[in-house]
């Protein structure tokens, strides 16, 4: 037994009032084993155990979440290439569907529950031999399709390939009956024993025998008037059932560059995948050819102004998407055009104040994700410092801006110096676009009113605890939205800005999602998952 062997505790934590927690703790509880000085003076011994605790916890951060369009099942991706889906189990144990319930008038205040259903290895680590180049198993995008008798099926993507998985249960076939007698099977003299033991021993598949002395045995052998009141045929029962997930198809060799977004069509049958620089169009399934549609890679690499950031399928209109660039700008192109949509048929770009470009100008306007609502008429953006919602009937300007990173102007060289103004936060919309929710430092994330003349603004935490100090946000009044506790970050260890709020830049929440009918919002901070109900 090795005795340095660390003690690996997995838990999960369901609050019953606001949010469930996914945790994954490692706790090396060694010192209460052995002296503290005989494993200190190891120094390589201690660099070791800290790299081997890093590693497990960098794994296990997520990097991918989504609802499915019921809202009834919930996905995330990890950084060890895993997918784990949640299942809500509220609706069953209150007797039916939400359609259901509303038929019968039934009017319940249960919060939603969602608990671990299954998970899987969806990619692996991979390296690409001809470009001297490491493939990371990290998820990057999850998107879910259309179910199918009872199966659920999803897409799953890393840098480089798109998995297609189909997530079923299967009924486990077990022998309930065997045709001996239970506690005659150790008699070798039985009738049944004797039997058993001949046929067993005389017959191969397909009618083959082994020797024709046990064959001679097997004839000369009669049954006893009245039959054998011990033997039984064999019974197949359907005790138990398993979820099996199954890779059904892999989409890859068609990108160059890292995979940033995937996203499924209306018409149930096709999606596309987007890289800095293209963006392919696939059949579900065909899995050895795509069609380039979006090409942005210039003749010569040095004129290269702009990349793709992100890319979204119109949730209603199956020839349109929209898809942002690093300059700011959101194009919507219809696939009706041409087969390659290098022309957009409207430009989404809110123009620069006069004197106010600099060094981060650029790199404060990349826009990191977009997201239709529902309905479709709307777009919202989320680049560093702001989130912007957009109306496609109206390419003049955003129809509401809402300040997220405002305070950290001043501080923008400290962000730049640790690469934090290269993060990557996504945005969310709520099923009646009428809030909209993006993250922030701290384990912060922010929620907003778009409807016409609201000034609702909440700052919320990702902690166990959210009952935390307000945050001061004097660009906007803040109001609580509906029960929804308010909250801040943790203090310790963070730098002040100019209104003595401080902020830990190394704890971000990237990751969010609302749920599709319901004030319900899903988000991961680290590798842990909590959920909010308001």
């Amino acid at each position: 037994m090795n005795p340095y062997n660390p003690l690996l505790y997995m838990y999960l934590v369901f609050n019953s009032v606001h949010f469930c927690i996914i945790s994954v703790c490692v706790i090396a509880d060694f010192i209460a084993l052995f002296k503290l000085q005989h494993i200190l003076s190891d120094q390589k011994f201690v660099i070791a155990l800290y790299d081997l605790f890093a590693f497990i916890f960098s794994v296990d951060i997520i990097s991918a979440i989504e609802f499915d369009k019921s809202g009834d099942h919930l996905a995330t991706g990890d950084r060890g290439g895993r997918v784990v889906l949640f299942e809500r189990t509220d609706t069953k144990e209150n007797g039916g569907s939400r359609k259901d319930l509303e038929k019968t008038d039934y009017s319940t205040s249960r919060h939603p529950e969602f608990r671990y259903k299954t998970e899987f290895q969806s990619h692996e680590p991979e390296f690409d031999y001809l470009k001297s180049l490491e493939i990371e198993e990290k998820i990057n995008k999850i998107r879910w399709c259309q179910t199918a008798n009872g199966a659920l099926f999803l897409l799953s993507t890393n840098d480089k390939t798109i998995k297609f998985w189909k997530v079923q249960e299967k009924k486990i076939k077990k022998i309930a009956s065997m045709n001996m007698d239970p506690s005659k099977v150790a008699g070798k003299n039985t009738i049944a024993g004797s039997s058993d033991s001949s046929i067993t021993n005389s017959y191969l598949v397909n009618g083959g025998c082994k020797d024709k002395s046990s064959t001679n045995l097997i004839n000369d052998f009669k049954f006893p008037s009245g039959g054998i009141p011990s033997l039984r045929l064999p019974v197949v029962t359907y005790n138990e059932t398993s979820l099996v997930p199954r890779c059904r198809r892999v989409y890859a060799h068609a990108h160059d560059y890292h995979i940033n977004s995937i996203s499924n069509n209306s018409d149930g049958e096709t999606f596309i995948s987007a890289d800095d620089l293209r963006i392919n169009l696939w059949n579900l399934e065909i899995s050895n050819q795509s069609f380039n549609i979006v090409d942005v890679k210039p003749a010569n690499m040095e004129d290269l102004t702009e990349v793709i950031t992100c890319a979204e399928f119109h949730p209603t209109h199956c020839s349109t998407l929209a898809y942002s660039s690093s300059k700011g700008s959101i194009r919507l192109i219809d696939l009706r055009q041409s087969a390659l949509c290098d022309k957009h048929s409207k430009l989404f770009e809110e123009q620069e104040a006069p004197g106010s470009r600099s060094f981060f100008t650029e790199i404060i306007a990349s826009i990191s994700d977009i997201k239709f609502g529902r309905d479709g008429r709307y777009i919202l953006s989320r680049d560093y410092m702001t989130l912007k919602l957009w109306d496609i009937n109206m390419d003049s300007g955003p129809v509401s801006t809402f300040q997220v990173h405002e305070h950290l102007r001043p501080r923008l060289c400290d962000l730049y110096e640790n690469d934090s103004i290269f993060d990557k936060f996504e945005c969310c919309l709520s099923g009646d676009s009428q809030r909209v929710a993006t993250g922030s430092y701290s384990n912060l994330f922010r929620v907003f009113g778009c409807a016409s003349g609201s000034t609702e603004a909440t700052t919320l935490e990702a902690s166990k605890n959210p009952m935390r100090r307000q945050v001061q946000t004097p660009s906007r009044p803040s109001r609580s939205l509906s029960s929804i506790t308010r909250a801040v970050r943790r203090g310790g260890g963070e730098s002040p800005d100019a209104n003595g709020n401080s902020f830990d830049f190394t704890t971000k929440l990237l990751h969010l999602a609302w749920h599709p009918s319901e004030n319900s919002i899903a988000c991961a901070a680290a590798n842990s998952l909590y959920m909010y109900y308001a």
